[in-house]
């Protein structure tokens, strides 16, 4: 919470992709070796699906907790609908809070 909600949104969005990078490679390392590299992007297709489903699910409880009315099947695959932007507003507070590490 020390940082500005702009730099905050950016490290969320951020900690959201290495989940998803963590259950892939969850996914890949039960299964062990392909025998072809079809049969991994297919494995990983499905993979997807199915966190993306299981995260689908969790919004529409929240939504649920919350009061708002959804359908079941709304924004249920990839994404919820929202881009991150302001990168370059979160790299300049970066630069700011880190002078030695970021060049501006």
């Amino acid at each position: 919470m020390e940082f500005p909600p702009e730099l905050r949104k950016v490290i969320y969005t951020t900690n959201a992709i290495e989940s998803m990078n963590c259950e892939l490679r969850k996914a890949t390392k039960s299964r062990g070796h392909f025998p072809s590299d079809a049969a991994a992007v297919k494995m990983l297709w499905l993979a997807i699906c199915n966190i993306e489903d299981k995260r689908a699910r969790e919004r529409f409880k929240d939504a649920k907790k919350k009061g708002r009315t959804l359908r079941a099947g709304a924004g249920a695959h990839l994404v919820d609908g929202a881009g991150t932007s302001g990168w370059k507003q979160a790299l300049q507070q970066l630069a700011m809070a880190y002078p030695e590490r970021i060049e501006p």
